[in-house]
């Protein structure tokens, strides 16, 4: 049985998203605020967190953050009131794989949660370093940090997801609706030119020569893959 953590100061909507996601087959685990459900985070490890934006003692930005830098990578799932685009995508640049607007519907609530649970495991510790050298930058995925000749390199949430799965899965070319689906999420940006910007954004700060990537490369008529190496 999988559990998850919702976060949620509205006792009525925490509880209706309690007693719906227990009717599903779901272990539930709640908090009221930001900070308690942060602890729960770390304490419990539940599979996937339903996480309120505006909370008490520490908002969902803060506790999205927060457990990225720890390298927590379970599936968060974001609710908030806030219906502007920048709010949204804030969001999931702090780690978020997935929103939903309140007033929310919850047979889409639940759709959004189990395309969470389907989508690929991570691969096995072991099997991938989560630290990569492209040149003379190196990617610390668990940390979130990038250095490039020794100097701080900032990269956003979305540009540390492309390049982790194009690491995942060195050599191999991954369409833009792979990297849409697996980094994104299934309908949260829905033009392919939104991973092309990315990319284009990637060169720009990891390459010598953007105009000629040694590492991001372009598969023509297909998608991107990534070429590791000093």
């Amino acid at each position: 049985m999988k559990t998850i953590l919702v976060i949620e100061d509205d006792l009525a909507i925490r509880r209706g998203l309690k007693d719906n996601l227990e009717h599903e087959g779901y272990h539930v685990i709640e908090a009221a605020d930001g900070e308690a459900g942060y602890d729960l985070l770390r304490e419990k490890k539940p599979d996937l967190v339903v996480l309120d934006l505006m909370l008490p003692k520490v908002n969902g930005y803060e506790v999205c953050r927060k457990a990225r830098e720890e390298g927590i990578t379970i599936p968060v799932l974001m609710l908030t009131a806030r219906g502007e685009e920048m709010d949204r995508v804030l969001g999931l640049d702090m780690g978020a794989d997935d929103y939903v607007t309140k007033p929310f519907s919850l047979p889409e609530l639940l759709a959004r949660i189990r395309a969470l649970f389907r989508r690929p495991p991570q691969a096995e510790e072991g099997e991938f370093s989560e630290r990569i050298t492209l040149g003379n930058a190196v990617i610390d995925f668990k940390r979130f940090e990038t250095l490039k000749d020794g100097k701080s390199l900032k990269l956003t949430r979305k540009e540390y997801g492309i390049l982790r799965l194009l690491a995942i899965r060195e050599g191999e070319v991954l369409t833009r609706d792979d990297l849409l689906e697996e980094v994104w999420g299934h309908d949260s940006y829905p033009t392919t030119r939104t991973v092309d910007n990315h990319i284009g954004l990637l060169r720009n700060k990891l390459e010598d020569d953007p105009s000629h990537p040694r590492y991001l490369i372009t598969v023509h008529g297909v998608g991107y893959r990534l070429v590791l190496g000093d």
